[in-house]
């Protein structure tokens, strides 16, 4: 079993920075990949970011490529997502999920069928 704590949103002004981080706890933490969705107030939970479980292969959504970047520390158990150049259009709670699917798919993938989800964390970015 894995349970995900997110931590480290909060109130940032546009083109500032935040670094949310995901908590896991449990034995197989090391086997998942790793992402980050989000959901703006109004609209439905959108893909964000993902990381294999080895770290080595990272994908993002176009609307956050070359400001966000997402890694994971095996020894700490810990996922993290460096959030650089905030847009007011990136306010939302931003959830941590887990499953064995690659993380080449987690655009795409149903989100219904993820295995294990924090309970999120708000970012507010004001303009």
């Amino acid at each position: 079993q894995v349970q995900l704590v997110e931590s480290g949103g909060g109130l940032v002004q546009a083109g500032g920075s935040l670094r949310l981080s995901c908590a896991a706890s449990g034995p197989t933490f090391t086997s998942y990949t790793m992402g980050w969705f989000r959901q703006a107030p109004g609209k439905e939970r959108e893909f964000v970011a993902a990381i294999s479980w080895s770290g080595g292969s990272t994908f993002y959504a176009d609307s956050v490529k070359g400001r966000f970047t997402i890694s994971r520390d095996g020894a700490k158990n810990t996922a993290y997502l460096q959030m650089n150049s905030l847009k007011p259009e990136d306010t939302g709670v931003y959830y941590c999920a887990a499953d064995r699917a690659r993380a080449s798919s987690w655009q795409t993938l149903n989100q219904n069928a993820m295995a294990y989800w924090g309970k999120g964390t708000l970012v507010t970015v004001s303009s």
